[in-house]
């Protein structure tokens, strides 16, 4: 990405650029190419690999000559701009140039360039790169046409706020044309690799992956081969304008992007936009996430647990007294860490449900400060904290006065656990939802306390609130909980839909052999859990009279299944 002054169109704030993904097939699979970028000081994406690309320069709209296959009118409308859209195509065809050697290019017939063409045009990138050629010039001494065509508008990312070097940069989406090969340019890339999206993603830290390159390769691994991927790309109508925040935490300042688990917690707690907010979830760290309600989270992280469990602190008013909601395991270190929390006494203490996680501290915490416990009594055994035994037994519906003069009402939400309640504070449109959604992971339903048809009526029930956020017993603050949780539905539904099919293809079986079929797209070593949410699954296909369950022990469909 070179650093040559922009187009004159461009904010001296805000550096126009274009990005090309360029992919190729092999019979191991499709394969994008990644450029690791020099060590710089004050470059944000030093030692990164990234995407080719940089800077639209002047020089790239002189060459709208060259570009035969496409004008600017058409690919001003494909950007969404009011002109200079085709600069962005032919920056992103120059840029690869200079730092590959590959070039999207035709001689004046329409046929690709030989390959003494193409090495005599190669031996100017040096001075294409320096500004003393430009690509028009280029193209004309060598009679040849850019490719433009072969290019399909992907993806529109900004650069956050905060950094000394801002970007407005388009991305596009081609293959490597046949026959040509990659030679960095050694000045701005030192190194190229190509691989597959999924492996580019597993070592996403190592290769210090940017948030705008990371969700171009979670997008292509949507696609199997370099045909899929392009035709997905010629399909996409709406590219959206994204632009990440800058957040704290073990990377430093780093870009978060709006679908990354801390986005909307980071709109939440800084609403400006300055860089203050943290992109990690920290054991015995106090967040505070609005007036009056603050998060500390325990040192349980795991499979089921997230980055731990979520205790929330609700309070303050005249008397700086406080509540706190889900005091979680019966961890020392946590009960203290909830004690240095709370800015002024606590008073109540209300349980979302009484799994392990989440209600065995209120005991000592009680004990600690005389405070009134909430919640229901356990409903079933297995894996149940049976020792908590309300102060006040909560009902759906109850309203409770909080030490500050707000109401917290109670909402049975049966399904993940029979007795779970989530708390509406509806003064600051604001649900804590225990473990009924959570985020980053699908609930787990454990029948004979769970119960799939239950858990998804309580969604619906959730849903019909209409709160603004949710804050889950797992994860950051969630936004848009309508759509959250219509997704959670999908999800549910679509794993049922699987069931019925792979009963279909196996007749009759049983549930460890079911296991392996519906949740294939799930790492064995989930399975376990995953068995006791299929079969609730099963248990509500049963109940719906769509399965049967024989004698021993084998499922199958009915005639209406």
């Amino acid at each position: 990405m070179s650093d040559r002054p922009e187009a004159s169109s461009a904010p001296t704030s805000l550096r126009l650029a274009a990005s090309l993904v360029v992919l190729r097939e092999r019979a191991s699979g499709m394969e994008v190419l990644l450029l690791r970028r020099a060590v710089r000081a004050n470059d944000h994406s030093s030692d990164a690999y990234v995407f080719p690309g940089g800077v639209v320069d002047a020089g790239d709209r002189r060459a709208h000559l060259t570009c035969p296959r496409l004008d600017d009118a058409t690919a001003s409308r494909r950007l969404q701009v009011p002109q200079g859209g085709l600069d962005y195509f032919i920056g992103a065809i120059r840029e690869c140039f200079e730092e590959t050697g590959v070039l999207f290019a035709d001689d004046l017939s329409g046929a690709p360039i030989d390959g003494a063409r193409l090495a005599a045009m190669r031996a100017q990138r040096d001075a294409l790169h320096d500004g003393k050629i430009d690509i028009a010039s280029l193209c004309r001494a060598f009679d040849v046409q850019l490719a433009v065509q072969r290019l399909h508008y992907l993806s529109h990312w900004v650069t956050p706020l905060n950094l000394p070097k801002r970007f407005d940069t388009r991305f596009f989406l081609a293959s490597v044309p046949e026959g040509q090969s990659v030679e960095v340019d050694a000045l701005e890339t030192v190194a190229h690799r190509w691989m597959r999206p999924a492996y580019a993603l597993t070592y996403a830290d190592q290769l210090r992956l940017l948030p705008p390159t990371r969700k171009l390769l979670e997008w292509l691994t949507r696609t199997k081969t370099v045909d899929d991927a392009m035709s997905a790309a010629a399909a996409l109508d709406d590219v959206p304008r994204i632009q990440p925040r800058l957040a704290l935490g073990k990377r430093g300042r780093w870009p978060i992007a709006p679908d990354d688990p801390a986005w909307a917690e980071l709109v939440l707690t800084d609403p400006q936009d300055t860089a203050t907010g943290s992109y990690e979830i920290v054991p015995g760290r106090v967040t505070s996430l609005m007036p009056g309600v603050l998060r500390v989270t325990a040192a349980n992280p795991g499979m089921m647990t997230g980055p731990g469990t979520n205790t929330y602190l609700v309070g303050g008013g005249p008397e700086n007294a406080w509540a706190v909601i889900d005091p979680g395991p019966d961890d020392p270190m946590h009960i203290e860490a909830i004690l240095a929390a709370a800015p002024g006494p606590i008073r109540q203490i209300f349980v979302t449900h009484t799994h392990r996680d989440h209600s065995p501290a209120a005991r000592a915490l009680k004990q600690t400060t005389g405070a009134l416990t909430y919640g229901m009594r356990a409903l079933h055994h297995e894996g149940q904290d049976t020792s908590f035994d309300p102060d006040v037994a909560l009902a759906d519906g109850a309203a409770v006065t909080l030490p500050d003069g707000r109401i917290l009402q109670a909402i049975h939400t049966p399904g993940h656990a029979a007795n779970h309640l989530c708390y509406a504070l509806d003064e600051a449109g604001l649900v804590f939802t225990g473990d009924h959604v959570m985020q980053g992971s699908t609930v787990v339903i454990n029948p004979p306390d769970g119960h799939m048809a239950t858990y998804l009526a309580s969604l619906a029930k959730l849903a019909a609130r209409a709160p603004a956020w949710l804050a889950p017993g797992h994860g950051f603050v969630m936004d848009r909980p309508a759509q959250r949780i219509a997704r959670l539905v999908d999800h549910r539904l679509a794993r049922e839909a699987r069931t019925v099919d792979a009963l279909g293809q196996l007749g009759a079986a049983t549930l460890d052999a079911l296991t392996p079929v519906v949740y294939r797209d799930v790492p064995v070593g989930r399975h376990g859990v995953a068995r006791r949410s299929l079969r609730a699954h099963l248990d509500k296909l049963r109940e719906d009279g769509r399965v049967r369950l024989s004698a021993d022990g084998e499922w199958q469909l009915t005639g209406d299944g």
